[in-house]
């Protein structure tokens, strides 16, 4: 099974709506069962819509605009050929002017729920919400998450990580986590994830198969003193799992740049 997460930084690139076809066009020649994005954005100011049978709603949907970046994703991979069903979430307003969100989307219609992660609740500031589903696979059922945490600290990481793991811990399913955890590979808050009670490991440090490491090479939002490469976006699975590939996509060598981020594609199997 594949599967891919992305930090799209969506509307704030130059040219987005190319950025956005190209990510369509390359999805569609893959065979990509699960998708996590981050920072999927939609103006404030702009009309709602409705989305057609493949968009899963939250128990508290926030409206779907028409410039939500993953509705016009779902949309090109339509017109494409390929269907995914999807859900998005809404956890902070960014830059005055966008609703900010995480999506996922899956070849199978999943259940979706989310939750508020953060000591901030307030979605005017730097509220962080992480976005649950659960869905049937070719591996079979998934809990899967699409996060995006915050930097290092008691009152930022920490505290998310640790209710991160009180929402999963009673899950009987196996755990997918997938996105930008802010957190750079070999520190102290990446140690708190694969020791913790989860029993999830790296998909990086677990293949045998890599193409690619990093995917942050640059200074960028949130770390805009950054002179290093990092591994700030992950895939964490199950133990159960077995690795078969781990790659670094969208980061100008083989895909375009589409993104400050760069994306990971992962296989695996039972």
């Amino acid at each position: 099974m594949k599967v891919m997460t992305l930090n799209t930084h969506s509307w704030m690139e130059e040219n987005p709506l190319n950025k956005l076809s190209e990510i369509a066009t390359w999805i569609a020649n893959q065979e990509i069962e699960i998708i996590a994005l981050q920072e999927i954005n939609q103006l404030i100011s702009t009309p709602t819509v409705e989305p057609d049978d493949y968009f899963c709603s939250l128990a508290d949907q926030a409206a779907i605009h028409e410039d939500n970046f993953a509705y016009l994703l779902v949309e090109e991979l339509a017109k494409l050929g390929v269907h995914y069903y999807w859900s998005w979430t809404y956890a902070h307003v960014g830059y005055d002017i966008y609703e900010e969100g995480l999506a996922i989307l899956a070849k199978s219609p999943l259940q979706a729920s989310a939750f508020i992660a953060s000591i901030e609740k307030d979605p005017h500031k730097l509220a962080r919400k992480q976005l649950l589903a659960q869905l049937n696979s070719s591996l079979g059922t998934l809990t899967v998450l699409s996060g995006h945490y915050s930097w290092a600290g008691v009152d930022g990481f920490d505290y998310e990580w640790q209710q991160t793991v009180e929402q999963l811990k009673e899950q009987t399913t196996p755990l997918l986590l997938m996105g930008d955890f802010n957190n750079p590979a070999n520190t102290r808050e990446h140690q708190m994830i694969l020791d913790s009670s989860l029993q999830l490991k790296d998909a990086f440090l677990a293949s045998s198969n890599k193409e690619g490491e990093h995917t942050v090479v640059k200074a960028i939002d949130g770390w805009s003193e950054n002179t290093q490469k990092l591994r700030i976006d992950y895939v964490f699975l199950d133990k159960m799992f077995h690795v078969k590939q781990y790659k670094v996509i969208f980061d100008g060598k083989k895909q375009p740049m589409v993104s400050d981020h760069a994306g990971l594609l992962v296989e695996f199997s039972k």
